[in-house]
């Protein structure tokens, strides 16, 4: 694409699935910022009112900062709408005079998805099949639909990861259905005190005297935070072919050092839980199979579609010999000290979610 960042979403008509999420939350802050552009509407969709009515009193009820967003027509220009998007009827009413959609929606718990299996193949892959259904049956001119997966979804071993895996698939032949509308994907490792983090859980274990449990010794992740996940999207919509899947190019950890780093100077006990269901040792952002698909595009790695009719003719070969992997370069425990601390995330800085508290 040749729009440049700042106008990338200027007039566009926003749809964000899960937009009470995690990702959803900043995604939403960072667009109503109007640094890459000010949308002309932007839908929150979502099944939990709750947290709906939360999002939208902290809105209605901030001061904004002159160094925050300002924000003058939040009645007429930011949408709360109900819905399911594993029901097809209520997505493909908000998906009406949409141009762009961020499907933000997923059930991304491991364990949760391991004793609750159909579930995740509802809201991971039926909603996506719903989003392309609507789009093809129905005529509309969406412009860009961005699914969001995981690095899970490279060499699945577990339920989230299939069902990712399987969505992005499902989103990458849309592009062969509705030659109108451009299908992209980002996927990408942990994201640093997202709901449901260790970040969090450390913090709280901390706080409450330990013991700190640590799945096993040898974990490592890949390390990233909200607001570089909102990156990778933009640069998705911005740079992004269709089918293609963009990764970030992160650091990863052990994760031990990042529980020995919140701990600190603290006498607490570290103990070992066993690694949950469905849990790997290390993640994989891509796969050796995928490598020769591989291209970089600024800060990221950029897969092309498995597909041949998506493919461009002066594709470079693939920079990657070997997969991408959390495993490889860990960085030390000095590094994620200064990271976590760049992030105000040691304990007492308070800077990550709960379910209680606006993003940031």
């Amino acid at each position: 694409m040749s729009v440049g960042t700042s106008k990338l979403f200027e007039g566009k008509r926003i749809l964000i699935t899960g937009g009470t999420g995690s990702l959803g939350k900043v995604l939403l802050r960072r667009l109503l910022g109007g640094s890459s552009g000010t949308p002309s509407k932007i839908i929150v969709l979502s099944r939990d009112e709750a947290k709906q009515h939360a999002l939208r009193v902290e809105y209605q009820h901030r001061k904004w900062a002159t160094d925050e967003i300002i924000y003058q027509n939040f009645r007429e220009s930011l949408e709360f709408r109900v819905g399911d998007v594993r029901d097809f009827h209520s997505l493909a009413s908000a998906l009406r005079n949409t141009d762009i959609v961020f499907n933000a929606a997923a059930m991304k718990q491991v364990p949760t998805c391991e004793y609750f299996p159909f579930e995740a193949v509802r809201t991971n892959i039926v909603a996506a099949e719903n989003i392309v259904r609507a789009i093809v049956d129905l005529r509309l001119d969406v412009e860009t639909v961005v699914g969001v997966s995981t690095d899970k979804a490279a060499k699945p071993v577990n339920v989230m990861g299939m069902t990712k895996a399987i969505q992005e698939r499902v989103f990458g032949n849309g592009n062969l259905h509705a030659p109108n509308t451009r299908f992209v994907m980002t996927r990408y490792g942990n994201v640093l005190a997202s709901r449901g983090s260790v970040i969090p859980l450390f913090h709280d274990q901390i706080r409450n005297g330990g013991p700190v449990t640590i799945t096993h010794k040898d974990m490592t992740r890949f390390l990233l935070s909200l607001e570089d996940a909102v990156d990778l999207i933009f640069d998705a919509v911005r740079d992004g072919r269709r089918g293609e899947t963009f990764v970030p190019r992160v650091p990863a950890a052990k994760i031990i050092d990042v529980a020995k780093v919140l701990v600190e100077d603290r006498s607490l006990k570290v103990t070992y839980t066993g690694v949950r269901p469905g849990e790997k040792l290390h993640e994989i952002l891509i796969s050796e199979e995928e490598c020769p698909r591989v291209r970089v595009s600024g800060r990221n790695y950029v897969i092309a579609s498995i597909l041949p009719e998506l493919r461009e003719a002066d594709e470079a070969p693939g920079v990657l010999t070997e997969e991408y992997s959390s495993e490889r370069e860990t960085v030390t425990i000095e590094q994620v000290r200064v990271m976590l601390k760049e992030r105000r995330l040691m304990v007492g800085q308070q800077n990550f979610e709960r379910e209680s508290e606006f993003l940031r």
